[in-house]
């Protein structure tokens, strides 16, 4: 199965009149479409737009990996663990909600923020909370997503540049800027891949491009 998904398929949410502009990639809080709530263990793939001042105030989850990309500005970020960090572009931030957690994030900075926030399924329900941050992650340096089978891939690419697609039973590709080919798809920002046959795939850029690679090995377990 690949299947493409366009930026204009997402299910748009937020609070403009807040400052916060939101385009879900599965099924999230309103929306629900029976075909479309989650892919492998990935269960929300949301970008979120955050006009200077504006914010989510303080709520709770759990039994959750929350990974989150900045993509422009800055995220502010505090939890019921006592953890209270700034994360710029080049960050990974991974929030394991585990047996519960709250958190709020805010855009403390004078320009708009963008980041793309991910929802994964845990191996292991009820587990302690845990929270980290990878500065500046560099290209080719997996991530591997600490209580999952999932690993992120970062893959920035210049004009022309071309990178293969892991191999795994579940991928999950996301544009995050610029514009790629793949598979005889051309791909823009905000755009992604599914794919449970990436044999022999591999991403083209046309011009400077980003994306953000899930290999998912598993899919949830709910019980």
């Amino acid at each position: 199965m690949r299947e493409v998904r366009r930026a204009d398929q997402r299910y748009p949410g937020g609070d403009r009149a807040a400052g916060i502009r939101t385009w879900h990639g599965f099924s999230f809080s309103g929306y629900y479409d029976p075909d479309n709530t989650g892919f492998g263990l990935l269960v929300a793939c949301n970008e979120e737009q955050l006009e200077p001042g504006a914010g989510f105030a303080e709520h709770p989850h759990r039994d959750l990996e929350i990974v989150t990309w900045v993509l422009t500005g800055e995220l502010t970020h505090e939890d019921s663990t006592g953890q209270a960090t700034v994360i710029r572009p080049g960050d990974v931030q991974r929030l394991s909600a585990g047996s519960g957690v709250r958190h709020s994030e805010r855009n403390e900075g004078t320009e708009p923020l963008t980041f793309l926030q991910m929802w994964l399924v845990p191996a292991v329900f009820g587990a302690e909370p845990a929270y980290e941050v990878v500065r500046g992650i560099a290209d080719g340096t997996p991530y591997a997503l600490p209580g999952t089978d999932a690993v992120l891939h970062v893959r920035r690419l210049a004009d022309g540049e071309r990178t293969e697609v892991p191999q795994a039973p579940w991928v999950h590709v996301s544009v995050t800027r610029g514009r790629v080919c793949v598979d005889g798809e051309t791909l823009d920002s905000g755009d992604a891949l599914r794919t449970t046959s990436p044999d022999g795939l591999a991403l083209a850029a046309h011009g400077p491009a980003e994306c953000l690679i899930w290999e998912m090995h598993a899919e949830p377990r709910y019980g």
